[in-house]
């Protein structure tokens, strides 16, 4: 039996290719979604814009993918020049936040379909757009985006626009979402209050980050203590996704790598929750789920999430150590993939009747 395209009820036969554009190619999460759409078997590269690289060939600008075999005739250029090419099936956006809403127009009559990834139109509240995406507030999208997370939304989005999380943010929900989902009881496990740390490595600021490697190299700094725009993201998708209000205390650092994330999250549960009851809450919130493992009963720190486990993969991993009333959650992901470019391709499955996993790794590169 054949799958079926969300968007136009079509099937899908298994050896169907779909044309992609990636619509800012030359930052770090558009080289991550052409090197792994380079490997994707139902995807034609058709389009690859960079402004300020146009004609360069993408291995000058992404010199690891220079030795592809599929990426010796692949150039960027404007993305004006999308509209001289048949239309795509899909259009990547990895533009840095508040470049897309300008450029929307071009893009979308020129693309059936468009995954964002940038944080434009992840936020509804106007109050929080005016805040964290002021140049988003001024470009009102031309229609609704879907905020989808492959693991949690409850239906695959079947309108053309789609905005992906926030690496950080999905990271957090990973770690917070079967505590207040509920899990068969009439009320969250945990309390309303929780308290989250965040680590992030350095390709999170993106290609375009002026913070000098000097300053970064053997060092562990605070990035943002209070008003991380991830925040409003993480409170709006919780309250989505279970119907929680959860009261965030959300706190960011900076680590001294390349790639990866960890997030801790602390709280405190409703009173007779017991360890079994958060244990079984974990298992069923991922079951079938095959990017996010939970890990079993950790009982070394070498068994709890850690990025030298998720690194170079898409699978996030979650596990939680419970001690009395008290909760902690941990989980951890590379930003560049399962926070960003393969969650995205992994949307795209989904939406265009695709297996899952399709082109995406589920082993990490290590050391």
């Amino acid at each position: 039996m054949a799958d079926i395209d969300h968007l136009t009820g079509n099937k899908v036969l298994a050896n169907e290719k779909i044309r992609v554009a990636v619509v800012g190619a030359s930052g770090y999460t558009g080289g991550e979604v052409i090197r792994l759409l380079l490997e994707h078997p139902h995807v034609e590269l058709a389009f690859l814009s960079a402004e300020r690289s146009a004609g360069a060939a993408i291995g000058t600008v992404h010199p690891w993918l220079r030795n592809h075999p599929k990426a010796g005739g692949l150039k960027f250029r404007p993305l004006a020049e999308l509209a001289d090419i048949d239309a795509v099936d899909v259009a990547f956006g990895c533009l840095p936040t508040g470049a897309l809403p300008e450029r929307l127009p071009l893009i979308a009559a020129h693309a059936k379909r468009v995954l964002n990834l940038g944080g434009d139109y992840r936020l509804r509240a106007e109050s929080e757009v005016r805040t964290h995406y002021p140049k988003t507030a001024e470009h009102p999208p031309l229609e609704d985006f879907a905020y989808y997370v492959p693991e949690l939304s409850p239906e695959v989005p079947d309108g053309r626009f789609v905005n992906l999380p926030g690496c950080m943010a999905v990271t957090t929900i990973y770690a917070l979402y079967p505590l207040f989902a509920g899990a068969g009881r009439t009320e969250p496990l945990a309390t309303d209050r929780v308290v989250v740390d965040a680590k992030t490595g350095s390709t999170g600021g993106g290609r375009g980050s002026n913070e000098p490697p000097a300053e970064r190299t053997g060092n562990f700094r605070v990035h943002k203590l209070y008003g991380h725009r991830h925040a409003p993201e993480v409170r709006q998708a919780i309250a989505d996704f279970t119907g929680a209000a959860v009261d965030l205390r959300f706190s960011t650092h900076s680590l001294d790598v390349a790639r990866g994330i960890m997030v801790t999250a602390y709280a405190e549960l409703r009173e007779g929750v017991t360890s079994l009851d958060v244990k079984r809450a974990y298992a069923k919130a991922y079951v079938g789920k095959p990017f996010v493992r939970v890990r079993p009963a950790p009982k070394a720190p070498q068994d709890f999430p850690m990025l030298k486990a998720v690194v170079g993969s898409n699978v996030a991993e979650v596990a939680i150590a419970v001690q009395g009333g008290q909760v902690v959650a941990v989980a951890a992901l590379d930003n560049l993939i399962k926070g960003a470019a393969g969650q995205a391709i992994q949307a795209m499955n989904l939406i265009s009747g695709f297996d899952e996993t399709a082109g995406l790794p589920t082993t990490a590169v290590s050391p």
